[in-house]
C-alpha cells in the first residue's frame, strides 16, 4: 500500500508525463480558446463523427493561441487577419466563400486587423472519424 505521499508523487509524475506527450494540451482547443475572456466561438453542432464552431471576429478581436484538430472551414464573412503560428507572423486576407482544410494545427493565434466582421465555420472531425 502506498502511503498518501507516494500516491500524490505518482499522480504528479503521470499529470507531467501526459502534459509532456501530448502537443494538443498545452494550448485550448479552438472552441475552449477567446479574446480578452470573451468566447469568439460557439458550437453549433456535435456529434460522433463531427464538431461544427461558429466563430465571429469582429475587427480588432482575434482567437488567443490555441490548437486545432483535423478540420476544414468555410468562410461566411472574410476579412483581414495578422496570423501567428510556429512559422512567424503574416497578413492574409480571407475572402467571403473560400474554404480551407487543414490535417492539424499545433498552435496559431490570429487578429482581425481589417475593417469586417469576419465569420467562420469550422468542423472539426473527431478522431478516427476522418
Amino acid at each position: 500500500m502506498l502511503s498518501g505521499r507516494w500516491k500524490t508523487a505518482l499522480f504528479i509524475t503521470g499529470l507531467a508525463l501526459a502534459v509532456a506527450c501530448s502537443p494538443k494540451t498545452r494550448y485550448p482547443d479552438a472552441l475552449k480558446a477567446g479574446w480578452n475572456g470573451e468566447d469568439v466561438c460557439e458550437c453549433i453542432e456535435d456529434t460522433e463523427v463531427v464538431r461544427v464552431l461558429q466563430c465571429t471576429f469582429p475587427p480588432g478581436v482575434g482567437h488567443k493561441r490555441h490548437y486545432h484538430a483535423p478540420h476544414t472551414g468555410y468562410t461566411l464573412a472574410g476579412s483581414t487577419f495578422r496570423i501567428t503560428d510556429p512559422t512567424g507572423v503574416r497578413e492574409v486576407e480571407v475572402f467571403s466563400g473560400s474554404s480551407f482544410e487543414s490535417d492539424s494545427i499545433e498552435w496559431h493565434e490570429v487578429l482581425n486587423i481589417g475593417d469586417s466582421t469576419a465569420v467562420f465555420y469550422i468542423i472539426e472531425w473527431k478522431e478516427g472519424k476522418n
